[in-house]
This record gives C-alpha cells, structure tokens and sequence, in this order.
C-alpha cells in the first residue's frame, strides 16, 4: 500500500506512522495541516518525495480548513499555510517544491471560489500519484546498473516508505530483484534514529531480498575485503553542480567507496535538485534534538552519561566528484553532472 494516501470519506490524509516500524503497522489520519506538519517534522513520515506529497497534501487541508470569504483571503490562508510547512524540515527541498507546485496552480485557478479548494485536493493527488510514476520509471533506470550476483551497501531508508510509492535508492534495489536478479544488500543501521535497520530491512523482507544489518561504520572494512559491488542512497537535497546532501553517514560511506574503487550512486527525482543553490555548502543542514543521540538504550538502559551532549546533525554533502552517477527518471546521468543534467532536462 501506499505510504500516504487521501481518505475520500473521512476527508483526511493518511500516513503509516514510520516510528513504530516495524514492531507495529499503524495508520495515522490527520485533518488539519498544522497536524501534517506536526507529522513531517517528528518523522511519522520521512523521505524527501514523501514529505513532497505530505507537504502537497498539507496545504489542500489549509484550504478546507480556511474560513475565508474570498479567493483573495483563501490565497492568503494557502500562503501562510505554505510558509508553515516549510518550517518543518528545511533540508528536503521536496517539501518546498511541493508547495510552491500547489500555490501555482491556485494562483492559476480560474474557477470558483468554492471549486478552488477541490482543485488543491486533485493537484495533491496529482503530485502523490506522479511520484509513484517517476519512481518507477527511475527504479527502471537504476536496475540496469545492478548485475546479478551483486552485494549492495544501501544507506538509511529510501524505499517505497520514503516515497508514496517505489521509493529511489532501494526502488532500484527492488526492481532489479523483480527482474530476477540475485542480488545481496548490506543495510546500513543509519544512526542515530536507525531508518535503515527499522525500516529498509523491514521493506526487504517484504520483498524477500536477502539482506544483513551492518554497523554505519563496517561498510569501509566490507569494501576492502571485495564483498561489496555498488554503493546506492538516495538524495535529499542535490545542488545544481552535483553535490547531493542525504542523511548524515553518506560522505563518509562515498569516501570509502571512492578510495576502493567501488561505483557509488545516488537515486533521485529531478524534483530533488535545487536549481537555484550552486553548490552542496550552500545547504541547510537541520540539527535534531540531541535526545535522538542520547536516549539510545542498550538492554534496556541508557548508553550515554546523564550529563552528556551531543550534536545531531541529521545530513551530510557529498561532493560531486564522489558520486559515479545519479539515477533519476530521466535516465543515469554522469558527470559533469551540471551540463548533463541540462542536456537531460532539454530531452
């Protein structure tokens, strides 16, 4: 099923609450958008084309929530809606992409005012339905890299859960299994909220690939030795020069697969390149809580010192001359990624 969906009856968007995976599978519906926000920001939902479609969702909810009178006071309830969105998690720029895609088609609007709010909802039911498409078509793409009898290191959660549907990084993973590839995946734990050891290997038995949980810092050791073929992740914010920022590990685990000779590469829709920022240092790097870091238990019990602190940064960049490729619903483009991609976008 889908990660996020829209309840007809219940006039309501409805999210699997990722937190609980995978000891529970719960539905969460909500009817207001400061509550989608709420449910972007706390990670129910998480993944850049999940936050998209939430986010597109979120302001269709502004709309029927708005009391205005006027389509010009209902214009001004989708923008301070839009405005309170983005606040919720400023690295994807999904999100933001999103809402500006449904203020577009507002502003474009030409019927009534009532007929307005029912044209946010169908173009965030758009928005959700396109994304499953274009990870689809990407998921084709990417399971052409993948060759048989390859073991994969796959970083955090990027599978239909981070998406409404398919999924980039582990969608390849998926596809090439589908095409009846026999292909290996090394989970990484994707500290500190373990996205990858909840949830990707969650999906992987769903799908009955065979995969084994690593700790973030073993995939060095496992590329040194030559079991591993591919490196894949997924992408949360990519710069116009090639730079892709992702969740935080990805640097480290793209150095170890440049110094072994090893592809890496990075799945992502064309949504998630921000044209407007040149390079990766120019992105906003949201820090979490640190109780994300110092709550962790072991057997029950707390790790860290009562006193301790921490930093938690939730995403790293990579550099450009690290990545082998990106994977996109374009095609796999290769460096140099920004005359690549211009040729890929003029096609």
């Amino acid at each position: 099923m889908r990660t996020i969906t829209w309840n007809d009856d219940a006039q309501k968007v409805e999210m699997i609450d990722q937190r609980l995976l995978p000891q529970e599978f719960k539905i969460n519906s909500y009817n207001r958008y400061q509550d989608v926000a709420e449910a972007i920001q706390t990670m129910v939902i998480r993944g850049a084309p999940a936050i998209g479609a939430a986010a597109a969702f979120g302001l269709a909810l502004a709309g029927f929530q708005s009391e205005a009178t006027s389509k010009a006071g209902l214009m001004q309830d989708l923008k301070s809606a839009g405005e309170f969105l983005k606040k919720a998690r400023p690295t994807a720029v999904n999100l933001a992409w999103a809402i500006r895609c449904m203020q577009k088609e507002a502003v474009s609007f030409q019927g009534t005012f009532d007929d307005l709010r029912e044209h946010m909802l169908a173009s965030a039911k758009a928005i959700a339905d396109e994304d499953v498409e274009i990870n689809r078509r990407l998921s084709e793409f990417g399971a052409t890299l993948l060759e048989d009898g390859d073991h994969i290191v796959h970083h955090c959660n990027t599978g239909a859960l981070a998406a409404v549907d398919w999924g980039t990084a582990l969608g390849v993973i998926r596809m090439a299994h589908e095409q009846g590839k026999n292909i290996h995946v090394f989970v990484d734990e994707t500290r500190p909220r373990l996205q990858g050891a909840r949830l990707t290997a969650w999906e992987l038995e769903q799908y009955g690939i065979p995969y084994d949980i690593i700790t973030d810092g073993a995939s060095g050791y496992l590329m040194r030795r030559g079991l591993v073929q591919k490196v894949i992740f997924g992408a949360d914010r990519v710069a116009a020069n090639g730079d892709v920022a992702n969740k935080i590990g990805t640097y480290m685990l793209a150095l170890a697969a440049y110094d072994n000779g090893i592809p890496a590469y990075a799945a992502l829709p064309m949504s998630t390149v921000d044209f407007e920022l040149e390079r990766g240092d120019l992105i906003q790097i949201e820090e979490r809580d640190e109780a994300e870091v110092l709550q962790i238990q072991l057997m029950g019990k707390r790790v860290t010192p009562e006193s301790a602190s921490a930093r938690n940064f939730a995403f790293d960049v990579t550099p450009a001359r690290l990545i082998s490729a990106w994977i996109t619903e374009k095609g796999v483009i290769y460096p140099p990624f920004k005359a690549n991609l211009k040729a890929a976008l003029a096609e």
